[in-house]
């Protein structure tokens, strides 16, 4: 992300700026998203609208993080990393 702010021209002092509030909006995001499993599905809507463009068709990505949460939930870790890691004894 720092190295595209660079190629957009700011100096380092906006930079570090910019980072700083991208962080807080990431954090804030981590922050409403932590009980999502917990929550129905008109507060996830507003959560995502909170933090996506008014453009983006919030009720297909409301179901598409839902589907994608469930995928990671039903599968093992090691199914995911079993090709990219390999331990050795």
């Amino acid at each position: 992300m720092e190295l595209t702010i660079r190629e957009m021209g700011y100096g380092d002092q906006t930079i570090n700026k910019k980072m700083k509030n991208y962080l807080n909006l990431f954090y804030g995001i981590i922050d409403k998203i932590d009980s999502w499993e917990n929550i129905d599905l008109v507060e996830k809507r507003s959560i995502l609208s909170n933090f996506l463009d008014s453009k983006a068709d919030i009720p297909f990505l409301t179901e598409y993080f839902e589907k994608y949460r469930l995928y990671l939930l039903n599968n093992t870790l090691n199914s995911f990393i079993k090709s990219v890691i390999n331990f050795k004894n």
